[in-house]
Parts: structure tokens; C-alpha cells; sequence
């Protein structure tokens, strides 16, 4: 868990090794609580990737912040990811119920390819005088600089206990949930401003044959001026979105996807317990 846009989505990706979670340059990607399942001969990790830690505006963030302090409740070892140009001081709220917890806190200060031995001399003093219980190590989560030593410091910290999950399972989210994330991914990548963070991504059916993914998406957004920008002039906005969901979809499940896409208007979706609860948007 850590602050948004501090490489949370990034290094979860590099510990289970599969495409678990959406990683893009724009904060809040993550809404959802995400398990990768890493298995082998010896153990099983669940990893959980949490939203990022914000201070809530509207419901939905709410609900974000929500699957980020679960985790605070369950976990046998939490990551803290932080990054070398964030404020430490940021959320001090929620870093105080950090430092409280009696399981094992790995403090984990991302991007240090972008920094120099001194500022990252300094975070590092300044991160143990605010959780002085932790244990730091930096890392690069892109360049996957790190990731083999901080495996192995999880091995040895986590306690022995029967698996959770079977030996094949990535994840705890069924397929339809990553449908809807690549989508959601797509618009994050192609759409500037409020759009990205007004949208949600229902899939309606989602039907497998033996070589072919039948897949009926919707795209929601809050207004009537969104969906134009979402669709674009004569449709070719849309039709961008569609055809890179389609190519990484059929890249994730390995198999041709026919893929059909339209926009909903579902007014303040963001702020309805109802529309958040159909969208997922619950710790049951």
C-alpha cells in the first residue's frame, strides 16, 4: 500500500510476474483490491494490491480508501511503497496506523533510478524517524532492480499456514473483472482531464468458445458532454479503445476476442451507494 502514483500497480505486476494490475503514469488507476497468487514447490504468497491513500472527495473514493485500510487488518506483512519525490508527511493519518501494526513493516522506496545517493541517503533517514519499526529497502520496481531480494526477505518473514488458494490460481478476481480493467486502462491512456476518473466499465456477457471470446462492454460515464468525448467525432475515439482492448485482451487470454463496446449515461454514479455497490465497489 502506499500514496497513489508510487508504483504500488508496478511492483505487484513484477512479484506475481503476470499482468495483475493496471500501471499507468495517472494517479488513482487502482480502485479495486487486487490478490496475486504466487505459487511454488514450497509456498504460496498472496499479494494484495490496494488504491492508493487518499483523502476522500466523493463515495467512490471512499470506497477506495476503504479496500486500502483492509488490508491493514489481515496482512501477515505489509509493503509500504513510497517513492524518491514524495512528501513522506503526506498522509500522516493513515501512516500513524501503519506504525501501530504489530506484523512485520517493509518500507519499500521505489524509483531510485531517478535519484542520487544523497537525496536517497536523506528519505531514508527521513522515513526511519517517521516509522522507525520498519525495515527500508529501495528499490526500482520498473527495472526490476531489488525485486529478487525483497522476495526473498517476504519468504522469510511470513508465517507458515495452508494455502488459500489452488496451485494454478493467479488471482481472486474472475475474468470478467480484467476485461473491464483493460478497458478502463485504455481510457486512462487516450482520454485527458475529468474523463478518466468520471468512468466506469460494466461488462455485460462475456461467453467462451473453443477459439473466441464473445465480449458485450459498457462504457459509463456521469454527463452527456462525456460521452461525446468518450465516443469522439464519427466515432473514432471509441473505436480506438475498442481496438486496443481487443488486442491486449486477446494477448491476456490467448485466444481471439470479439469485442463490442458502448457508452451509458449514468448520472453521479460516483456518489451512489447503490451504482458503486453494482459496480463492485464493496469489502463483502
Amino acid at each position: 500500500m502506499g500514496n497513489p502514483n508510487v508504483g504500488k500497480s508496478t511492483l505487484m505486476n513484477q512479484l506475481v510476474g503476470e499482468r495483475i494490475s493496471i500501471a499507468t503514469f495517472k494517479a488513482q488507476t487502482t480502485r479495486h483490491r487486487i490478490m496475486g497468487i504466487v505459487n511454488t514447490d514450497d509456498m504460496q504468497i498472496v499479494f494484495s494490491d490496494t488504491p492508493g491513500v487518499l483523502k476522500p472527495n466523493y463515495k467512490l473514493q471512499e470506497s477506495m480508501l476503504a479496500f486500502s485500510e483492509s488490508a491493514l487488518t489481515d496482512a501477515d506483512v505489509l509493503l509500504y511503497v513510497t517513492d524518491v519525490v514524495e512528501n513522506p508527511e503526506k498522509n500522516m493519518d493513515f501512516l500513524e496506523k501503519v506504525a501501530k501494526m504489530d506484523v512485520p513493516v517493509l518500507l519499500l522506496i521505489n524509483k531510485i533510478d531517478e535519484s542520487d545517493q544523497k537525496n536517497l541517503g536523506d528519505i531514508v533517514e527521513k522515513w526511519h524517524g517517521l516509522l522507525p519499526k520498519a525495515e527500508i529497502l529501495p528499490i526500482s520496481a520498473k527495472n526490476k532492480f531489488g525485486i529478487d531480494m525483497l522476495l526473498r526477505r517476504i519468504y522469510e518473514l511470513l508465517p507458515e499456514c495452508p494455502p488459500y488458494f489452488g496451485k494454478d490460481q493467479l488471482t481472486d478476481k474472475p475474468a470478467r473483472f480484467f476485461v473491464s480493467e483493460i478497458i478502463r486502462e485504455k481510457i486512462l491512456l487516450y482520454y485527458d482531464k475529468e474523463i478518466p476518473y468520471s468512468v466506469e466499465v460494466r461488462v455485460e456477457s462475456f461467453k467462451e468458445e473453443q477459439k473466441l471470446i464473445r465480449i458485450r462492454a459498457i462504457i459509463y460515464v456521469e454527463r452527456d458532454s462525456q460521452k461525446g468525448i468518450i465516443i469522439g467525432h464519427q466515432g473514432i475515439a471509441l473505436k480506438k479503445v475498442s481496438m486496443e482492448s481487443r488486442k491486449a485482451l486477446e494477448k491476456f487470454f490467448g485466444k481471439s476476442v470479439f469485442l463490442e463496446v458502448y457508452v451509458k449515461v449514468d448520472k453521479d454514479w460516483r456518489s451512489s451507494d447503490k451504482e458503486l455497490g453494482a459496480f463492485g465497489y464493496n469489502l463483502d
